[in-house]
């Protein structure tokens, strides 16, 4: 294609170099000619011709325009009297009609220099003045033929040859080098293959479920999936616009704090749940920016949620059972023995100590599931030797389904983890502490156990990370990064601490619409 053009420039170049050529040559042979008939205009024996139109004077004048047409070489010369007849002509003239010659401004006693009318020779005129009466006595005409094309072409090719020559040289040769820097910056592919990559390239990310965002160094999406997009809720045209214009609440910009590698790293974000993975580019050992892929973990948690909650029930209704089972067989062996007054004493203890359970517990909780919860891990902690105390400023109105829902997810898992660290305690006491205002909802969890290591930190949130070792085939790490997935979709956040225990805060906005960034 780069040879093609440039031979469609050596045309033109050619055509335009010709057009030059023949341009100069008509203005140089329009001034021969001129020079020509200026001459001869002022020569006596021309002029006398005119004047006299004597046979002798007019055969004198032929010799002397037939000898300056031979010597200038021009085509023709020509001496016309002030009525337009040629006297005069190196040309055979007619004997029966006269010849008139094209009317020129020399007629008028001006020179002039144009194009012959019939055949398109260069034309120069020049006036013959009288010495005595200074007037126009007659009009001098020398034209001189142009060359063809051909002739043109054939008298410029050398120069046009060595011109074209080395524009082609040089050409070609920028051509070359242009070629190889351009496959060595494209791997050797060809326009046709790149275009195909690139076709395959936006087909496989617009078609993928998991979301995709690549971004420069300076905060500039370089590249949105159509995932993406929604999962962020930024337009597919983000392209190219940096990060605070699409998201001006600056929670998208908190991915790329860190300029290092980050695996599954759980977000909320517009009421949705993401894990995030966020990679550095690297170009020729250089950073040039990163990619983040993303998932939507809502549905799943909503189920993770939900299984949590079922276990709890499961492993609530199972320690009642056992208890239940245990008093039957004390009731079981009081009958056996015909101590019936101390049967039914131990049933009324039993039914008593139940009912002040639930009476204290339901003086502080009003909601019907969050009190439920309580009764069930009240059941655990007695069936596991731990004591669980609810704190006398526990305070919680009825909350609608979801809130109750979240309430129960974060106050279980919580407590499981107290349990779990304060059974091998010499005084093992778990403190529970629910506490709503206007704004939020409070849960604060203390435990005697050990607590958690400071070097551990806030990482004790992240899922995988756990204080205890996982028994084969289960998994830990996971009720802690439940809990803050929770809290942060509702705007809200969970924190730890070291009291002679581990205390833990989680904090549940009421409103997340209004609350969560």
């Amino acid at each position: 294609m780069q040879l093609a053009i440039m031979c469609v420039v050596f045309i033109g170049v050619a055509a335009v170099s010709l057009a030059q050529s023949d341009a100069r040559f008509r203005d140089t042979e329009g001034r021969r000619a001129q020079a020509v008939a200026e001459s001869l205009a002022g020569t006596a024996g021309l002029r006398e011709a005119v004047e006299s139109q004597r046979p002798g004077f007019i055969s004198r004048a032929q010799t002397v325009a037939e000898e300056s047409r031979t010597f200038s070489g021009s085509t023709k010369v020509a001496v016309a009297a002030p009525d337009r007849r040629i006297v005069v002509s190196t040309d055979p003239l007619p004997r029966a009609n006269p010849v008139l010659l094209q009317y020129t401004p020399s007629f008028k006693g001006r020179g002039w220099v144009g194009t012959e009318d019939d055949t398109g020779a260069a034309l120069a005129t020049a006036p013959i003045i009288s010495p005595t009466t200074r007037e126009t006595v007659g009009v001098v005409a020398v034209s001189r033929a142009y060359p063809s094309v051909m002739e043109n072409l054939a008298a410029a090719l050398p120069s046009l040859f060595t011109y074209l020559g080395i524009a082609g040289a040089l050409g070609v040769a920028g051509s070359l080098l242009l070629s190889r820097r351009v496959k060595r910056q494209t791997l050797g592919l060809e326009p046709r293959e790149i275009t195909g990559l690139v076709e395959q390239r936006e087909a496989l990310l617009h078609g993928i479920k998991e979301g995709m965002v690549a971004v420069g160094l300076d905060r500039r999406i370089t590249m949105v999936n159509d995932e993406a997009a929604h999962l962020l809720g930024i337009p597919q045209t983000a392209t190219g616009r940096a990060i605070s214009d699409v998201d001006p609440s600056g929670r998208l910009d908190e991915i790329f704090d860190d300029a290092d590698a980050t695996t599954d790293r759980v977000m909320p974000f517009r009421g949705r749940v993401l894990t995030i993975n966020r990679m550095p580019v690297l170009s020729h050992g250089r950073h040039i920016g990163w990619v983040v892929t993303l998932r939507d973990r809502t549905e799943m948690l909503e189920l993770q949620r939900e299984l949590d909650l079922t276990r709890d029930t499961t492993d609530a209704l199972r320690a009642q059972a056992h208890e239940f089972s245990n008093r039957m067989h004390v009731v079981s062996g009081l009958i056996e023995l015909g101590e019936y007054d101390e049967a039914r004493g131990y049933v009324r203890h039993i039914a008593d100590t139940q009912m002040r359970l639930t009476r204290s517990i339901t003086s502080h909780v009003a909601d019907p599931a969050v009190a439920a919860l309580l009764i069930a891990k009240s059941s655990q902690a007695d069936e596991r030797h731990v004591e669980l105390v609810l704190a006398e400023t526990t305070d919680v109105d009825r909350l609608d389904e979801r809130m109750a829902t979240d309430v129960n997810t974060v106050l279980g898992n919580l407590i499981d983890n107290a349990l779990d660290a304060s059974a091998d305690a010499p005084d093992p006491v778990v403190t529970v502490e629910v506490v709503q205002d206007e704004r939020q909802v409070r849960i604060t969890v203390r435990d005697t156990g050990p607590g958690v290591d400071r070097d551990l930190g806030q990482r004790v949130f992240r899922k995988g990370v756990s204080t205890k070792e996982a028994p084969p085939g289960d998994r830990r790490g996971i009720g802690l990064a439940l809990v803050r997935m929770i809290c942060r979709k509702r705007g809200g956040d969970v924190t730890v601490s070291h009291d002679d225990g581990a205390v833990f805060v989680a904090t549940l906005p009421l409103d997340p619409v209004t609350v969560a960034r």
